[in-house]
């Protein structure tokens, strides 16, 4: 089964997300910080993780330059879910190596359905 990562601060934020990912038969898993994020990666090898930037220790910026410098976790795709919403924030993201971008607030239909094209690239 396809193992995603849901890493926010905001309980409410993960469980919708969480929720709606088991709505399409994923496994999720989820930390409410950076370091928990960067741990479960390098633990449990997600397909995805899905990252805020504005997290307490590590930011989402932090842990997706930390998974592209670890060869053994590299290829975790990596989807930045934020309300930095600036055109030199979603820069930032994609700079340190995010393969999407999504902003707070978000429409939870758009997620799924970018997740579920990652996910299929993934699979490829």
């Amino acid at each position: 089964m396809t193992l995603v990562l849901v890493a926010d601060d905001d309980a409410d934020i993960r469980d919708l997300v969480i929720f709606k990912l088991e709505q399409l038969g994923v496994e999720a898993i989820t930390a409410e910080d950076g370091s928990q994020a960067l741990a479960a990666v390098r633990e449990r090898h997600p397909t995805l993780a899905i990252l805020d930037i504005s997290m307490p220790g590590l930011s989402g910026i932090d842990v997706c330059r930390m998974i592209r410098a670890d060869p053994e976790i590299a290829d975790t795709m990596v989807l930045m879910l934020t309300a930095r919403a600036q055109e030199q924030d979603v820069e930032h993201g994609f700079a340190a190596g995010a393969d999407d971008y999504v902003t707070k607030p978000f429409s939870p239909r758009e997620l799924v359905s970018r997740v579920q094209t990652m996910l299929s690239r993934a699979q490829t």
